[in-house]
């Protein structure tokens, strides 16, 4: 396995190196340069269209990247071959607008079936982490339930259960709280920030929402003009 690290790159979960971002055959964003240490939030801001979720689908290969260098958990992103990407993808937490629940079972078999995929053997293993992650989203009562039969906010929760199960150095959150109401994304978002400031768990969230980031600070990336670069202010990114 073409597993990289450096001692001079301790403690730097992302690096992206001068590389090009692309959606299907077209680049959105050029020479982009970023890095993400452990314990640090990291907002990516912008338009639509402006390259933000491609960014997060090349963190976890599954856009391809063609130009530059870049390095995720370890991993090389450039060349990385198809059975290495499983084992990346371990080493991060990713949590989608949409949550991404398998409607067909229970809470509980959701989880279940990602412990199963990651090679928990051991199905009272599975079960104690089952219950570990769902205690510490606040929904240890709700393993039984089926998906339907939760609110979005519930069903939000849940994914970032699902998240947490390999214990996972960083939390890729592409606009996680975009289908939620106000009351309910600040709930997200104490999570979110629980686990970056408690747990030591970097977070790199995708949003639009300005609010979010005014009230829990963080870095904020502003993507543009096929480019994306830090800003110190929040508000720049409108």
């Amino acid at each position: 396995m073409d597993f990289f690290w450096l001692s001079n790159m301790e403690n730097t979960l992302i690096r992206l190196e001068n590389a090009d971002i692309m959606n299907g055959e077209a680049t959105v964003i050029y020479n982009l340069d970023l890095e993400v240490k452990t314990g640090e939030f990291v907002y990516l801001t912008g338009k639509v269209g402006t390259g933000k979720t491609s960014i997060i689908k090349t963190l976890i290969a599954e856009n391809r990247l063609l130009k530059g260098e870049g390095y995720v958990c370890g991993f090389k992103l450039r060349g990385i071959k198809e059975k290495e990407i499983p084992y990346l993808r371990r080493k991060i937490g990713v949590v989608f607008q949409d949550f991404q629940l398998l409607m067909d079972r229970s809470v509980k078999d959701n989880l279940n079936f990602v412990l199963e995929a990651t090679g928990w053997k051991e199905e009272s293993g599975r079960s104690i982490r089952i219950e570990e992650v769902l205690s510490s989203v606040g929904m240890s009562r709700k393993a039984h339930k089926m998906p339907h039969q939760l609110s979005g906010g519930e069903q939000q929760r849940i994914a970032i259960a699902r998240a947490l199960l390999n214990s996972p150095e960083l939390i890729l959150a592409d606009e996680p709280t975009g289908n939620l109401d106000a009351e309910t994304a600040d709930g997200i978002m104490q999570l979110l920030s629980w686990l970056n400031k408690e747990k030591g768990t970097a977070v790199v969230m995708v949003t639009h929402n300005l609010n979010l980031c005014s009230a829990y600070p963080g870095r904020v990336l502003v993507c543009e003009n096929e480019s994306c670069r830090e800003s110190l202010n929040c508000g720049e990114s409108l």
